[in-house]
């Protein structure tokens, strides 16, 4: 694992490796990053105490196969933070993204979100380049909100702080490397996808509830009805036609349901 204090993007680091000559399997880890992003290039908040972690990997797999990492990356997280957040009775977001029973404090909200309580706890980034032999280096970013959470989003976000755990960033990274040990061996160069998405929907937020997709400036309403064999959101949509949705913006609830 590779440290920092303060670093521009763990993402860039991890790239700028593999370019380098890295063979990857290994972590670049720091309690602050000031040039974050997430999907889309959209700026990640990560002020000082939160965790930003990236694994730079070279997976022997089909390279179709690499963007289920996203899922693995999701289980993973559910798993390290599930076992740091109390038990205790589950709030619902303003996005209407509630847990995924009437226990469970985390959730995981497609394609790349970590609920905690209805709110952004977590957040995924999965970026690639192409390395000389044709083989793909994947830096798989993950952000956990451990001392703050950002603000004036358009959706709720919380922290562990926030949520009355005390946790240092060290601690988080170690119980989510753990967690990723597990869960990588189950995905087994993509010949586990199956368990971990099955591992994935069981701790789904949204199933059978309302969904609204925006894609390149359009919406699509309907109902999730689960994600299949590939990781596609499926969207019961009017006519009961059924469409498989590989990227999007998506909101529950009384916000997937509004027709403004």
């Amino acid at each position: 694992m590779r440290g920092f204090d303060s670093i521009g993007s763990t993402n860039s680091e991890a790239l700028d490796a593999a370019a380098a000559g890295d063979p990857g399997g290994i972590w670049f880890a720091a309690r602050q990053q000031v040039s974050g992003r997430g999907r889309r290039g959209r700026p990640w908040e990560s002020p000082y105490g939160n965790l930003a972690a990236t694994l730079l990997i070279v997976p022997d797999c089909d390279p179709t196969l690499t963007a289920t990492l996203g899922f693995v990356a999701g289980v993973s997280l559910s798993r390290a933070l599930s076992a740091i957040l109390p038990n205790g009775l589950v709030r619902i977001g303003i996005d209407g993204a509630d847990a995924a029973d009437g226990r469970a404090r985390i959730a995981l909200k497609w394609p790349n979100d970590v609920l905690a309580d209805g709110a952004k706890l977590a957040g995924i980034l999965l970026e690639a380049n192409k390395l000389p032999d044709g083989r793909q280096a994947i830096a798989i970013g993950l952000g956990v909100n451990v001392v703050a959470a950002p603000q004036g989003l358009p959706y709720p976000a919380t922290s562990l702080v926030d949520l009355g755990v005390e946790r240092r960033a060290e601690e988080v990274f170690e119980a989510l490397s753990d967690a990723w040990t597990e869960t990588f061996g189950v995905w087994n160069d993509g010949r586990g996808i199956d368990q971990v998405l099955s591992q994935w929907r069981a701790s789904a937020t949204g199933l059978g509830a309302p969904v609204a997709v925006t894609r390149d400036g359009e919406v699509l309403r309907g109902i999730f009805e689960s994600i299949d064999d590939v990781g596609r959101l499926i969207v019961r949509a009017e006519g009961d036609r059924r469409i498989a949705i590989s990227a999007g913006d998506v909101h529950f609830g009384a916000t997937a349901s509004a027709r403004s």
